[in-house]
């Protein structure tokens, strides 16, 4: 249970990277929130429940692509 006020958003929940930080390991790339996620820093994240998450970095969007110059 979530100590916090208000209480951290659950690890099933769309917004459980909220969640505040309880351990930060930076040399090793992790950290774990309070709700039992264990974010990584490539953004991929492991559920209390043994679920995973893939990375979703913003930088894995395909990049758009600029429109053709129009013809004048």
């Amino acid at each position: 249970m979530c100590p916090h006020q208000p209480p951290c958003p659950a690890a099933d929940g769309p917004d459980r990277e909220a969640a505040r930080t309880m351990v930060h390991h930076p040399e090793q790339g992790w950290s774990l929130l309070c709700n039992g996620v264990v974010l990584f820093e490539d953004t991929g994240e492991l559920l209390p429940d043994g679920g995973v998450i893939a990375p979703h970095r913003p930088t894995d969007v395909p990049a758009r692509t600029a429109p053709a110059p129009s013809a004048v």
